[in-house]
Formats: structure tokens, C-alpha cells, sequence
């Protein structure tokens, strides 16, 4: 089994980018969502208890109580730990010495504090996400990064610790129970559109954000909808399992069905970061010899095989096979497939009930489980004959400590995250060691694992339902408030926004799925637009020329409940059409008894401001001065300008730094054979050693020095 060095260095570049992206687009939101005149401000969440200091700090779990001992308000806290967090990100992604394990901490624990305050537009999946592989990502990296010239060929990232694959294994685990679980609750949640194979014939056009490749999906032919419906299934239940499948080629072949599955999803959606990251999971499938140029099936097949390695080729090819021929086979009986020659098309259709589909659930939720020890108990085993290997009891000593620590960690996470797991059968749920139970609840709020299941329900299949916003003068003349990402203007083609998140845009999606009041942040952003707020405006239109009431805030504002429809492929210069279909919030203005009764209701009324902090603080300026200059711009711009300056940077460093000539696992031994066959005067009797690559055990330990 070839190493595992590179795909960790590319996770934690990985996480790296995520980071950067994810603290950059928060920052630009924050004085519109959480700042003194926004929409939740943060002040509101943070307020002493009368507990201690350390009591305080576990309940709630965030360095922004720290805030006011650097002279600054909760929102200005949360500024500075999303710009340190971008830099900080950034720097681990063009340093490599920043990648290690006391970097991705802080990145956690600030992204971790921005959470506790975040309320509702910090409540998404990805965002726990985020949090749980960042706390992984605490375990992979090292201590410390060497020098490329000082790195070991096989082994670990600061060497060749045994231990240095188990932490790695949690993001192969983490993994799985996002994708498995993604493609169970669409079943579980009865949707008849999931049932029905017809999801994705509204999916395109009524997701929260959809692209331009949207439209374009959206009017494929509805049994290539269905067909993806059952390749989406294929993908997100069957293919799971194969991630801890033994035979290399298996796991190669779910980390390209998967990549599939996010880049598609990418293409025709704007999902922020989250496909960015599950991408960014998916190399825990990968290996060495699959990422490196230096290796591959060509040094294998120069080299003599013995019977017993061929007889393991032969095993593992029909292995192969016969995966594959059960994945067809389950596929087509179960999914009804029929090729119709005469209309050119495949059907499909679902053969099996929810009661069918439910006793099947429950028959392999505790299997799966078993599967993650198995595997895990692997890992532990490799790792301890590694341990073996190792030379000298110093270092044998020091490399049990970190087998015990990590391993010992290793094991807890995996059996904390087998409870929020367990929440897709119940029975299976009721049946888990009540020590783990305890054991989640314990650190339930730090969000060290959670609960997965994306796209459960499909909504709008009557059509999209949107909110639009209208501002008036006078209660008789209205003009609608456009938004910059979500629909509004039927002539205004979808925009691209990934990897931003707009949090109002995606939290008024949400609240069109039901009455306003079930919403109560949207009666604060009716406040913040009659007050004129700028930066809830600049949430809404960044340009604060295009939006209607620049020049004076309206003395009226309503909401409006519309469905939309993607347009006709005959109808030009319209990407929409709609159709009102209520009032979904009265018109109301400052003083308004009817808004008074909901700001009271949902606590929600302004009060009188804090005390002003750090007006004349350096730090406080330094931010203000900071916003200022990157005010005018607009998010995704910004986002996608810091992703071009890195890769800028990224091309320099590899043209400008130290050049060596490639060169092959048996050239580099062939360089260091003389100093050997000085030193013990044998090397003329060593046979040369195989690539690792070519080897079907564990990552070779380098020899002790003679």
C-alpha cells in the first residue's frame, strides 16, 4: 500500500483555501449582519453570566470574549478574528512551514468563535462541516514542517511517525458519513420527488442560487433527469462503502465518482465552499503513487512477479469485477433500468418501497459501522508495525507516545461520531453504546462531529418561491429592492457567485418557504432598510447607486411572495418568468404598532447603543481603515482575486525556487549507494530496493545509520 504523504499535504492546503475563503466572504458581512446597526448584532449573544472565566469560555467556546480587553465591541472581534483567519489561511497555503498543527488550531478555534455568535446565518451544514475537518486537520498536520531537502521519500509529513496515518483515516470517515448519509435521508424524508426519480427536473431551478448553467440543465430531457437522479443514489450510497474497500483500484474508482458528482454541482450550482471542501476530503482515497509522477504501474511491471503476487493480482482483479458487476446489477433491477430503442431513451423507475428501503436501512447502519472499526482497526495495526520497525529506544519510546496519543484520540472522535451518524435509523441509534453517547454530549458543543444530510426534501415543485422587497414614498408607488445574487428581475440572468456565500440571500430563500414569522430576523431587516442602515444596504446592492432609495431611505416597506419559473428556451432576453401569489409582510413603517409588536415579540427592538469602544483605539482604526478600502468591492470579486493572486504566487515559487532533476526512487538509491558501500563495505552485496510503489505492503522505514 503506497504512502500517504502528499494527498495529507494536499488536504491541508486544502483546508487552507477553504479557511481563507470562508473567513474573506464572512468578513465582508459582517457590519450588515452583525454589526451595531445590522440585521442580529453580535453584541446581543455575548453577555456575562456571573459564571467564571473558564466556565464561561466552555459553554461558549469563543475568543471574541476576549474582545473588549483589546479595547473593541463583539462585531470589531469578530472583524479582526475573520482577517487574521484569512491571513493566517493564506500563509499556510504559501508556507509550508505555516502547515502545522498549531496554525490549523487557531484557524479552528476563530472560525469556531465566529459560530457561537454567527446565529441563524452561521446554522449550515457546510459550516459544521468546516469546523469538523478543521479539527481534523488539527491531528494531520505536524508539529513541524521540515525542508523539502530534509523530507523522508516515504513516510509521514515531518518523517515517518507510525501514527501519522490514523488521524488521516477520521477524514476518510468523515467522508463517508457526509456522502452516505447526503444520499439515505433523501429516501428517508419520503419525498415524492426523490421517490419519483423526478428531483432534479426542479432541483436546477428552484435551488437557493442557481448559475447559468442552471437554465441549461434544467431543460436536459426529463429521463436524463431521472438518470441522474439514480446515478446520484449510485453515487451517494452504493459507492460510499468502496472508500474502505482493500483493492487500490476501488478506491481510486469512488474518488473520481465523486469528484464527478462536485464538479457537476459546482457547474450548476453555487454552493459557496461546501463542494470546495468535499473535494478537499476526497483525498483521503488517494495516495502517493497515484499523485506523483515518479511512480506507477510501469516500475511493477518491469520487475519480475512472484506466484504470490500474482495470484493477489488475479484475487483483487476479480474482486474488481465482481464490484462492479454488483453495482450494475443492484442499479439496473433496482432503479427499473430499460433501454427503449425507439425513442432513444432510458427509463427508469424505483422497484423497491420505503418499507422495503427502511428494513434495509436498519440492517446495514450497525454493518457500516462495524466496517469503520474494521478498518480503523487496520490503521491501528499498520501503524503499530511501523512502530516496530522503528530503531534506537529513544526514538521508539518517543514514537509509542505519539501512537498512544494519537491512536487513543483517533479512536474517541471515530466513536463520538458514530452518535450524530446513528441519526439516520433510529433503532440503530437507540442501540449505541451509552459511553458514547456520554461522550458526544460532552463535547457536543465544540461541533467535533455532526449530523449529515443535504438536500433531504425538494421544495418549490409548484414553482420557485421568492420574496421581493418594495420600498415606497408615499404607500401607493412602489419600487422593488433588488438583491445582487438572488432572483428578482426575470431579465437578469443567474449570477456566478460561488465560492462566496451570501448568508441574507441564502437565509431569504429559506424564509420564502414559509410565513414571515417564522423568519424573525426578516422584521430586523425591514427595520434596517426604513432606518436607511448602509450596511444592511450593502448586503442587498454593494453599489449603493443602483439600489432605489441611496439618496433617502423609504418611508414604507412590504414583502411580496412570488413563484418563479425558469423562462422558455423560445422566450428571449428572459432567464425568468413569475407570478405574485401573496403578501408575505404587510407594509409597515418607522412606528408602526405592527412592527413594534413583532421587534418586541422576537426581541428584537433597539436599545439604547453600548458604550462606544475604542474610538480613539489604534486597532479599532486600523479595522475601520481596513473596511474602508475594501468596501467598494464586491465579494466574489474580491474572493476570486485572492485565489489569482495565490496561484500567481504559487507559479513564482515554483520557478523561482531550488531546482533539482527528477529523478526515480531507484536513481535516488543508486546517488546514495557509494556513501553506503563506504560506510559498511557490503553494499556490493545489497540487492537494489523496490519502489514503494510497486509494493503491496505499508510505507518502507528508512534503514538506521551505520
Amino acid at each position: 500500500m503506497a504512502g500517504s504523504r502528499l494527498p495529507r499535504q494536499l488536504f491541508l492546503q486544502g483546508v487552507a483555501v477553504v479557511f481563507a475563503l470562508a473567513f474573506a466572504s464572512l468578513y465582508l458581512q459582517i457590519p450588515g449582519l452583525y454589526g451595531a446597526e445590522g440585521i442580529l448584532p453580535a453584541r446581543r449573544t455575548l453577555r456575562p453570566q456571573g459564571k467564571g472565566r473558564w466556565q464561561q469560555l466552555w459553554e461558549t467556546p469563543t475568543l471574541l470574549w476576549e474582545a473588549p480587553q483589546l479595547g473593541l465591541d463583539t462585531s470589531q472581534g469578530l472583524e479582526l478574528l475573520t482577517l487574521l483567519g484569512t491571513l493566517l489561511a493564506l500563509g499556510a497555503l504559501l508556507l509550508r512551514r505555516l502547515r502545522n498543527v498549531f496554525v490549523y488550531l487557531l484557524l479552528w478555534a476563530a472560525y469556531l468563535s465566529a459560530c457561537q455568535v454567527g446565529q441563524v446565518f452561521l446554522y449550515f451544514q457546510w459550516d459544521s462541516l468546516l469546523l469538523e475537518t478543521g479539527f481534523l486537520a488539527v491531528l494531520v498536520a505536524p508539529l513541524r514542517q521540515p525542508p523539502h531537502h530534509k523530507q523522508a521519500p516515504q513516510g509521514g509529513l515531518a518523517g515517518t511517525s507510525p501514527h501519522e496515518g490514523l488521524p488521516f483515516w477520521l477524514v476518510r470517515w468523515l467522508l463517508f458519513r457526509l456522502m452516505f448519509a447526503s444520499g439515505v435521508v433523501k429516501l428517508t424524508s419520503r419525498c415524492p420527488a426523490w421517490w419519483g426519480l423526478t428531483a432534479l427536473t426542479y432541483h436546477y431551478e428552484t435551488q437557493c442560487l442557481p448559475t447559468p448553467a442552471s437554465w441549461f440543465a434544467h431543460h436536459l430531457p426529463v429521463w436524463l433527469h431521472r438518470l441522474s437522479v439514480v446515478a446520484t443514489f449510485l453515487i451517494e450510497i452504493a459507492v460510499p462503502p468502496l472508500f474502505f474497500a482493500p483493492v487500490r483500484r476501488l478506491r481510486l474508482a469512488a474518488f473520481y465518482s465523486q469528484v464527478l458528482l462536485q464538479v457537476l454541482i459546482i457547474v450548476t450550482g453555487n454552493y459557496n465552499f461546501f463542494n470546495l471542501l468535499t473535494l478537499v476530503l476526497t483525498t483521503a482515497l488517494l495516495d502517493d503513487g497515484h499523485l506523483t509522477a515518479e511512480s506507477g504501474d510501469s516500475h511493477c511491471q518491469k520487475r519480475p512477479t512472484s506466484w504470490p503476487r500474482a495470484l493477489l493480482a488475479v484475487l483483487s482483479l476479480l474482486l474488481e469485477l465482481t464490484v462492479y458487476g454488483l453495482l450494475a446489477y443492484g442499479t439496473v433491477h433496482y432503479f427499473g433500468l430499460e433501454v427503449d430503442w425507439e425513442q432513444h431513451v432510458v427509463r427508469s423507475r424505483t422497484t423497491f418501497t420505503f418499507h422495503q428501503f427502511s428494513q434495509w436501512l436498519k440492517m446495514v447502519t450497525l454493518p457500516t459501522m462495524w466496517l469503520g472499526a474494521a478498518s480503523l482497526t487496520w490503521e491501528l495495526l499498520t501503524a503499530l508495525w511501523r512502530w516496530t520497525q522503528v530503531r534506537g529506544w529513544l526514538r521508539k519510546f518517543c514514537t509509542a507516545a505519539q501512537l498512544l496519543v494519537f491512536g487513543t484520540a483517533t479512536v474517541a472522535l471515530f466513536v463520538i461520531s458514530l452518535v450524530p451518524y446513528s441519526y439516520i435509523e433510529p433503532s440503530s441509534h437507540g442501540h449505541l453504546w451509552s459511553g458514547a453517547h456520554r461522550l458526544f454530549g460532552a463535547v457536543e458543543h465544540l461541533q467535533l462531529a455532526n449530523s449529515y444530510g443535504l438536500f433531504r426534501r425538494m421544495t418549490g415543485l409548484g414553482g420557485r418561491p421568492e420574496v421581493v422587497l418594495e420600498g415606497s414614498y408615499d404607500g401607493h408607488h412602489w419600487m422593488e429592492i433588488e438583491f445582487m445574487y438572488k432572483p428578482g428581475n426575470v431579465s437578469r440572468p443567474p449570477p456566478v457567485v460561488v465560492p462566496h456565500q451570501p448568508r441574507l440571500d441564502w437565509q431569504m430563500w429559506f424564509a420564502a418557504l414559509g410565513p414571515h414569522t417564522h423568519s424573525p430576523w426578516f422584521t430586523s431587516l425591514v427595520l434596517r432598510l426604513l432606518q436607511g442602515k448602509d450596511p444592511v444596504v450593502r448586503l442587498i446592492q454593494n453599489d449603493v447607486a443602483k439600489y432605489p432609495f441611496h439618496k433617502q431611505p423609504p418611508t414604507y416597506v412590504r414583502a411580496q411572495r412570488y413563484k418563479y419559473w425558469f423562462s422558455q428556451p423560445g422566450e428571449q432576453s428572459q432567464w425568468w418568468r413569475r407570478q405574485w401569489v401573496e403578501e408575505f409582510f404587510p407594509p409597515v413603517s418607522l412606528g408602526d404598532p405592527t412592527l413594534d409588536m413583532l421587534l418586541r415579540q422576537f426581541g428584537l427592538q433597539d436599545k439604547s447603543p453600548p458604550r462606544a469602544r475604542g474610538s480613539g483605539n489604534t486597532l479599532a482604526q486600523a479595522l475601520r481603515w481596513i473596511r474602508k478600502q475594501l468596501s467598494p468591492l464586491e465579494a466574489s470579486t474580491l474572493l476570486w482575486g485572492l485565489l489569482a493572486a495565490v496561484g500567481a504566487i504559487r507559479v513564482m515559487q515554483a520557478l523561482l525556487g531550488p531546482h533539482s532533476p527528477p529523478s526515480s526512487p531507484l536513481a535516488k538509491e543508486e546517488k546514495h549507494r557509494p556513501a553506503a558501500r563506504k560506510a559498511s563495505g557490503a553494499a556490493g552485496r545489497q540487492a537494489v530496493p523496490a519502489p514503494e510503489n510497486c509494493s503491496s505492503g505499508s510505507s518502507q522505514i528508512p534503514r538506521r545509520k551505520k
